[in-house]
């Protein structure tokens, strides 16, 4: 939006010439996100005090969390805002893969807001029925499924997948795409909504992701490194680091305010748009799989719930009484009740996740 502006007058303005490259627009969204999340944070921070709008802490959790009780909540909404506004400004709104990942954010925001909402203002227990956010995912992911299956933009790639490791090989999904989409978009949101549990955690992992995602949404729309990477080129791709690298900007500046000890907690509102917006992307770039890799902390917490769950129930069907196979999951609270201070387990988690994201870098040499 703006980008077409300022052009029109790169003739006159020489500096204006800028807007014409993808590196500057990329580098001006995250900051531009950063510098949005600065601002509204502290002004969101004070309005969710002054209305009360504060975390509920289960009292089957940790003891310590106790003392987060009534810490204001519900702050995706200044992810939300400040990844948004850089995208409409410098990106192409015409690109179609640009659109998809707005909407998800959206879609998935929107029901993550009135989860929060009502859980903490109208103080239903378990906030939105799990049933009706599961149907809003799959809603989400069939509407996705049918663009890229029908729309000329993804011709050649509709159904398709990359496979890590592997070059020049493509797997098609064929008539499974749909449900390989809904699962991706269900997987992600839910994972990264059983991750944020800790100050920092789950937001610190989300910078990270996305600014993997960043690099390969560049990389994908520029024939030259994707030729040069054996990976599969995406025209359209390129404009999609224009998202990315502005959650990147705002998840760093939001981890500014929560941080240990956090002023503000995501909630559902921030937690399941961008899992929705993490999953989108690498739908759209055809890194489904690597995905696993590149968010494989958020995988890890998810199969440690799964694994306690089974558990549970396969002790208690086998021995009458059902026993626990962590001291509490999802794991960041089983290496908490392990004595574990919180920050600690943040950070280590963290470099787990810089880890995985280099790994997932290097899978395009390592063929």
């Amino acid at each position: 939006m703006l980008t077409r502006y300022f052009l029109q007058f790169k003739e006159n303005i020489s500096i204006f010439n800028l807007f014409e490259y993808l590196t500057f627009k990329i580098a001006l969204s995250a900051i531009t996100a950063l510098l949005i999340s600065f601002i509204i944070g502290p002004i969101v921070i004070k309005k969710l005090k002054k209305y009360q709008i504060g975390e509920e802490i289960r009292t089957n959790g940790p003891k310590s969390h106790l003392a987060k009780k009534g810490t204001p909540t519900m702050g995706g909404v200044i992810i939300i805002f400040a990844s948004l506004l850089p995208t409409l400004f410098f990106s192409d709104l015409n690109n179609t893969m640009v659109i998809i990942v707005i909407l998800s954010t959206l879609w998935m925001g929107a029901i993550g807001f009135i989860d929060d909402y009502l859980k903490i203002i109208i103080k239903t227990k378990s906030g939105m029925v799990a049933r009706y956010k599961l149907l809003g995912q799959i809603i989400l992911g069939g509407i996705i499924a049918y663009i890229i299956i029908n729309s000329s933009d993804f011709s050649g790639f509709n159904t398709k997948t990359t496979i890590p490791f592997f070059k020049n090989f493509e797997f098609d999904f064929g008539l499974f795409y749909p449900i390989v989409v809904i699962l991706v978009i269900t997987g992600s949101s839910n994972s990264v909504n059983l991750t944020d549990g800790l100050d920092g955690l789950a937001i610190g992992l989300l910078a990270i992701c996305f600014t993997v995602f960043t690099a390969i949404s560049y990389i994908s729309g520029r024939i030259d490194f994707s030729d040069y990477l054996n990976i599969l080129y995406l025209p359209s791709a390129g404009e999609l680091s224009i998202f990315s690298s502005a959650v990147v900007g705002a998840c760093l500046g939001f981890l500014w305010f929560n941080a240990s000890p956090a002023e503000i907690f995501m909630g559902d509102t921030g937690s399941l748009s961008l899992g929705a917006a993490l999953g989108t992307l690498s739908i759209l770039l055809k890194k489904e799989l690597l995905l696993f890799i590149i968010g494989g902390v958020f995988v890890m917490e998810t199969l440690s719930v799964i694994i306690q769950v089974s558990y549970f129930r396969y002790t208690k069907y086998k021995h009458g009484k059902g026993e626990r196979f962590f001291k509490m999951a999802p794991i960041h609270h089983h290496f908490e009740l392990s004595g574990i201070h919180e920050s600690k387990i943040v950070i280590r988690f963290w470099i787990i996740g810089i880890l995985l994201a280099l790994l997932s870098l290097a899978t395009f040499k390592v063929r």
